[in-house]
């Protein structure tokens, strides 16, 4: 469990699929918070990224968006980190080579989860409004505004790895976390199905992001 966790404990479950159907609206991306904003940087680097792969959205189609967003998700993201959290105690008892495949199915579900929602541009705005420490971590906080004035507020986790900041977590409307909730999944499916059947489960989601987006 995160910092964050411990203090903020999500009561409604919350998939990717349905955070990634909340963050698709078609997004702006904001000028940074400021120009020595460390932590928010991965943010906004990423939020650039989509903010392209939208716009030429309709002939990258979903292979092209995934191929420009993938090196931005696995640079932005820390998904070692993310993946041995979800997958919890358990992790440490699995080989090495599982925790790599686990590693690398969850990278990929990411991306594609982000390439299939994010897949034009309708004039939403996405704005970084800023940053805080959180114990030995930062919380760089982010908001959706939609063509309504509506907003809704993101925030991103963020913990060193080494020399840089990487996201490690994401939290819907200030408190409902996704690490949380994929931990949640991975326990039910690795307490039912092992090591292999999530790695297949997170597979198969990924072919159907892929399969879905083609024919839409």
């Amino acid at each position: 469990m995160t910092e964050r966790d411990q203090r903020h404990r999500p009561a409604t479950r919350l998939a990717i699929p349905a955070l990634v159907t909340l963050l698709g609206l078609g997004i702006l991306s904001a000028p940074a918070v400021a120009a020595g904003s460390e932590a928010a940087a991965p943010v906004q680097g990423f939020y650039d990224t989509l903010l392209s792969t939208m716009r030429d959205g309709p002939s990258l189609g979903q292979g092209g968006r995934y191929a420009k967003l993938e090196p931005v998700v696995l640079g932005a993201f820390d998904v070692p980190y993310m993946t041995r959290l979800a997958v919890g105690p358990s992790w440490a008892t699995l080989p090495p080579a599982k925790q790599q495949e686990l590693i690398q199915s969850f990278g990929h579900y990411i991306t594609a989860t982000w390439a299939d929602r994010f897949d034009s541009y309708s004039g939403e705005k996405l704005e970084v409004t800023g940053e805080r420490p959180y114990s030995t971590a930062m919380l760089v906080d982010t908001r959706i505004v939609k063509s309504d004035g509506g907003a809704v507020d993101i925030d991103y986790l963020m913990r060193r790895d080494g020399d840089a900041w990487r996201i490690a977590d994401v939290y819907l409307s200030g408190t409902v976390s996704e690490l949380a909730t994929r931990r949640s999944e991975f326990s039910s499916v690795m307490r039912s199905q092992g090591v292999d059947g999530l790695i297949a489960v997170l597979n198969r989601k990924v072919a159907t992001l892929g399969s879905v987006a083609a024919r839409s």
